[in-house]
């Protein structure tokens, strides 16, 4: 017995050591590993779009035994330290990368160690940079946190380049470049000296006094001044033809015979120049105007009285046409005659076009104005219809029908559309029973719609009233509008005051301008009223009661019998001369002319005093009856006419060139083409003519090129829209 206690006393011993011992108890101060971390999220704020910011986490040990912890994260974030140990009882670090991207990012950073797992959310926003110039004497630099260049001035006295080249030796004061005035005078009194912002010093030759002598020229002289030498031998002093030229030999003017090859008429778009060949000016044959392309146009252009057939706008080109395979379109070419889009109309009815600008095309659809998108794929904008445009109040006379039309609807600079709308009454039966003929206008009203934004809305209006007859509407560069009719009232349309809509229509001209063509035009500050008298667009002394001076074109000359046409009349960008085609005879009894004693003639006139500068035939064949199609004015002071004859093997074209009362050129376009309508823009003359049943849309080259700064850049023939360009 005493040996079995010997062996269990031992035993029991350790089984109550063993079951008294909490190993890794935390409570405590065991050894078990553990960790936590200290942050439940991280947030990077803005960071610039490819910089990396920094952060880090810390870690905490929840044992006495170091711990040993992984580290990973999703993109754009990362980890720079993928693995660390954490002290016993202690703490430690982890450092987190976000690379910046564009806009918001989460991520999450996965912490593992001693078979635990733990994570912590990560956001960040990644800005992206903007550049950020700055002017002269200024530093500017992105802020990232507002997300905007932030100016600074730069320090004063720092060396700059003044904006204006009339200064030099720029120095910053303040944020600004301050420089000191630059000297040009070259100490030479045979130039005029002066400064450009631009351009810096510029000099120009002294003009001296042109001599009486016209072999003799004004010449400056820096230590005389101006004094007069011989002009160069064989310059021109008087009439040269291919018989005798006068030209200058030692100082006098002499005839001598012209010699031959002598160039005595320029070339034209298809003629060569002429020379002198034995005492006679030989031109070579002229040729037909051979298209630069053609392109055949699927259906028939819309045509209607006075309405352009072709309108063009920033070289993209718009016709209204009808058949082929989708009904009633409005149609846009580019310059080198692709189809840009096709846009069917909503009810697939036929419209005519009006007017067109950077924000749309005009047309007159069946209930009023409609306005189309110039670009992509042309859709509609806008439709205005008569009832919005203020249709008068119910007549016992009939149903009240609208209208407007060519050359009564112009568009502004910025898009908006001003029309001059009238309205009849017209007969019930006519309405949907037998056609009745369509009775004169009983009122109008000038209307004002946005052509952006809400556009078609009624912005301003007119009150209604009676202007009868037909009227035409132009807008100076100003964007002023005038308004005329053929009863001769003349009226400037002005927005009424203190926020009104109305439009108030103030006479311009006392008494109007009587007995003239529907025709106006405007450029270089000036009215060209019905044919008939020059009207400044802004009031002058030479009116009673302050209204605008006025100069009477003398139609007569005291010689012949001339009646102005509507269409066109053209001005000259400065304003003078003004161009007007003209019914003439040589009637001087004042007895009308017969149609086998009428002509039609292109006339020049001098805007200043009303007097005839120079006068020419303007069709094709004197012989014969003819029409004007087009007509713009060509750079140099030269017209440009197209026009028809109809002779024994059917109609032609010609495309004619006239300077100074000649005839320069005459080109046919090729065959027979019927002309539907025209346009001249730059060197380029596009013509929408049918040829042997087929429509086509042609374009050619011609001479010179057709101005582009003031009316009359004619988009579209007699009936375009009058707007001045700035």
């Amino acid at each position: 017995m005493a040996f079995s206690a010997r062996i269990w006393t031992p035993l029991l011993v350790a089984l109550v050591v063993v079951s008294g011992c909490r190993c890794g108890d935390p409570g405590l101060g065991g050894t078990r590993e553990g960790f936590r971390p200290q942050e439940e999220s991280v947030d990077f704020g803005r960071v610039l779009q490819g910089e990396q910011a920094r952060r880090q986490v810390t870690l905490l040990a929840t044992a006495r035994a170091s711990i040993t912890v992984t580290a990973s994260a999703n993109a754009p974030f990362s980890v720079a330290t993928p693995e660390v140990t954490v002290p016993g009882s202690g703490t430690a670090t982890v450092e987190v990368v976000f690379t910046a991207g564009n806009g918001v990012a989460e991520g999450t950073l996965t912490l593992e160690g001693g078979g635990d797992s733990e994570s912590v959310r990560l956001t960040g926003i990644g800005v992206p940079s903007k550049p950020c110039p700055a002017p002269q004497c200024r530093d500017s630099r992105f802020d990232v946190e507002s997300g905007e260049c932030v100016e600074t001035p730069r320090e004063d006295g720092a060396s700059c380049i003044p904006a204006s080249r009339c200064e030099e030796l720029g120095l910053c004061e303040s944020g600004v470049c301050v420089g000191r005035p630059r000297t040009c005078d070259d100490n030479n009194p045979c130039t005029v000296d002066a400064c450009s912002p631009t351009q810096g010093c510029v000099t120009s030759q002294v003009a001296c006094p042109a001599p009486s002598n016209p072999c003799r020229v004004g010449l400056c002289d820096r230590d005389e001044g101006c004094t007069e030498v011989d002009a160069d031998d064989f310059s021109p002093c008087g009439p040269v033809n291919c018989k005798t030229a006068n030209v200058c030999v030692s100082g006098r003017c002499t005839g001598v015979p012209t010699p031959d090859g002598t160039v005595c008429a320029p070339a034209t778009a298809c003629q060569g120049e002429g020379t002198c060949q034995e005492g006679e000016c030989e031109r070579p044959d002229a040729g037909d105007l051979e298209p630069e392309w053609e392109r055949q146009v699927d259906g028939e252009p819309v045509e209607a009285p006075g309405a352009p057939v072709l309108l063009v706008q920033d070289g993209a080109l718009f016709a209204s046409v009808c058949g082929g395979d989708a009904g009633c379109r409005l149609v846009s070419y580019t310059a080198g005659g692709l189809v840009r889009f096709e846009s069917p109309y909503p009810d697939g009815g036929a419209r005519s076009l009006l007017a067109v600008s950077g924000a749309g095309v005009v047309v007159l659809g069946p209930e009023g104005l409609e306005g189309y998108a110039p670009r992509e794929d042309g859709a509609r904008l806008w439709e205005s219809t008569w009832e919005a445009m203020g249709t008068p109040p119910a007549s016992d006379a009939g149903t009240w029908r609208g209208g407007t039309g060519a050359g009564r609807v112009a568009v502004t600079v910025e898009g908006d559309v001003l029309a001059y709308v009238d309205w009849r009454a017209v007969p019930d039966a006519g309405v949907d029973g037998d056609p009745v003929p369509l009775p004169e206008p009983e009122a109008s009203r000038l209307v004002w719609l946005a052509g952006s934004g809400d556009a078609g809305t009624l912005l301003r209006a007119s009150p209604v009233e009676s202007w009868p007859g037909e009227a035409r509407l132009a807008l100076d560069v100003t964007g002023e509008a005038f308004l005329y009719s053929v009863d001769g009232r003349l009226a400037r349309a002005e927005a009424e005051e203190d926020g009104g809509t109305a439009l108030l229509l103030s006479s311009w001209v006392d008494g109007g301008v009587p007995d003239g063509g529907a025709s106006l035009a405007v450029a270089g500050g000036t009215l060209l009223v019905g044919g008939r008298a020059f009207v400044p667009t802004e009031r002058g002394d030479g009116g009673t009661d302050g209204g605008a001076a006025v100069v009477t074109v003398d139609w007569d000359a005291g010689t012949r019998t001339r009646v102005p046409l509507a269409e066109p009349a053209l001005l000259s960008v400065a304003g003078t001369p003004g161009y007007l085609f003209a019914r003439a005879c040589e009637r001087t009894d004042g007895v009308p002319c017969t149609p086998e004693e009428e002509r039609v003639v292109l006339r020049a006139v001098d805007s200043d005093t009303g007097q005839l500068a120079w006068e020419v035939d303007a069709l094709p064949d004197l012989e014969l009856p003819g029409a004007l199609h087009d007509a713009t004015l060509v750079r140099g002071g030269a017209v440009g006419v197209l026009a028809a004859a109809e002779q024994e093997d059917g109609p032609r074209v010609w495309y004619q060139l006239f300077v100074r009362g000649e005839r320069l050129g005459m080109c046919p376009l090729p065959g027979r083409p019927r002309v539907a309508g025209s346009a001249f823009v730059e060197n380029r003359l596009y013509v929408l003519a049918e040829r042997d049943g087929a429509w086509l849309l042609e374009s050619y080259t011609v001479d010179g090129s057709a101005e582009t700064l003031g009316w009359p850049q004619r988009h579209g023939g007699a009936g375009g829209a009058r707007r001045e360009s700035p």
